[in-house]
């Protein structure tokens, strides 16, 4: 299964990475905008948009990259290892 995270903090990429990999995700994560990520995001079983820390434009550029496909997209307000580790469960 393939996760794209949308936002969230510098510092946690890593760790986003590694918790996806104990429920056998690959994971993508973008937390600053730029042009190549819309090549990058592909076409993700799930996505994770942290609304608190991610901008309108790149909200828009994840959601229209995916519109038309089957990705289940789930937002959080939080970005906090609990709060993925709960959709993790819930959709992984």
């Amino acid at each position: 299964m393939s996760v794209v995270i949308i936002g969230g903090n510098e510092c946690m990429v890593c760790k986003y990475k590694s918790l996806c990999k104990e429920y056998r995700c690959k994971a993508k994560v973008f937390v600053n905008y730029n042009e190549a990520m819309k090549k990058k995001i592909g076409c993700p079983d799930l996505m994770v948009l942290f609304t608190s820390t991610v901008s309108h434009k790149m909200v828009r550029t994840a959601l229209s990259k995916t519109k038309g496909t089957d990705t289940v997209i789930v937002r959080s307000h939080s970005s906090s290892m609990a709060a993925l580790r709960n959709i993790m469960e819930q959709h992984a």
